[in-house]
């Protein structure tokens, strides 16, 4: 089986530095597994790697697309998936990091994606409705799946009622996968201390305002259909929507911000030990870096 390091772990705890230093150490290139990094035009608000960062190491699925086009796991999948075969086949180290655990699941273990057969006239009928009655609505055709659907990303709300409006379930499709990995794969995951995570989470949600956030999110929204788009449903820009609205000020979208990052990085905790075997590696203690090391390379030559 080919071999494939994974990095996850919350915002802000380390993990884009860390793919790049087991690149450079393993003759590695990253795939990113971040769900909105892969827009062009949103940079700031998904503390997206610099150039200067990568330090000359390949990454992919980075800076890709626009934030008005379409974006799906499957898409990913299909793309992480022929990334993974080009680096095995050139002798380089597949390195996928990124917080996003469904895209990252879906690449791994043997997922099928289904495409259902679209009505017009019933997706007209769902984008005239509002988050609420949309989650209304789901909870009805399909409640499971609102265990991994937030009430506030109306995409995935509408692609989940279209596939139970086509006779299937998203989550009775999700809960028929046999779930076989496909690699030899290596996850790590970061952590550190709570309390010291949520301090982090806030000290960088300020930092990403002083960089220009609002100014980035002004240059997108140019009409209101902006804020329907699924690229706008990330932690960090639909925030923004109440303030856009004269709703709330400009200091309680930040606040809503960091509430938010708070409240995502203990849902990623949660999931990551739920559904995939990781080794987690707390980044405050003093020699965890020389143990992972260590457990790689165990790994990697193993027969």
């Amino acid at each position: 089986m080919k071999k494939v390091i994974v990095i996850v772990g919350p915002t802000g705890v380390g993990k884009s530095k860390l793919a790049v230093s087991l690149a450079k150490k393993w003759n590695g290139e990253v795939i990113s597994g971040d769900s909105m990094q892969v827009y062009k035009e949103m940079s700031i608000g998904t503390a997206k790697i610099t150039e200067e960062e990568m330090q000359g190491v390949p990454h992919y699925l980075v800076h890709d697309r626009s934030y008005k086009d379409s974006y799906h796991v499957k898409i990913f999948q299909e793309q992480a998936r022929s990334f993974i075969e080009e680096m095995s086949h050139r002798n380089q180290l597949p390195i996928i990091c990124g917080g996003t655990g469904l895209y990252i699941k879906a690449v791994l273990y043997d997922y099928v994606f289904h495409d259902q057969e679209e009505d017009p006239q019933y997706l007209s009928f769902l984008q005239e409705r509002s988050n609420e009655q949309l989650y209304a609505m789901l909870k009805l055709v399909d409640k499971e799946a609102l265990d991994t659907i937030h009430q506030n990303n109306r995409q995935r709300m509408i692609r989940a009622l279209m596939i139970a409006h086509s006779g299937k379930k998203k989550s009775s499709i999700i809960a028929q996968q046999k779930q076989e990995e496909l690699y030899d794969t290596f996850v790590i995951g970061l952590t550190m201390e709570r309390e010291l995570l949520y301090e982090q989470i806030n000290l960088r949600v300020d930092q990403m305002m002083k960089d220009g956030l609002l100014e980035e999110i002004e240059t997108i929204v140019t009409e209101e259909a902006i804020w329907d788009l699924q690229s706008m449903q990330g932690i960090g820009y639909k925030e923004w929507k109440a303030y856009f609205h004269n709703e709330k000020t400009k200091e309680e979208c930040i606040e809503l911000i960091k509430k938010n990052s708070r409240n995502f990085a203990k849902r990623q905790y949660t999931w990551f030990k739920n559904q995939m075997s990781v080794h987690w590696y707390d980044v405050k203690q003093k020699d965890w870096q020389q143990a992972l090391q260590q457990d790689i390379e165990v790994w990697l030559y193993q027969s």
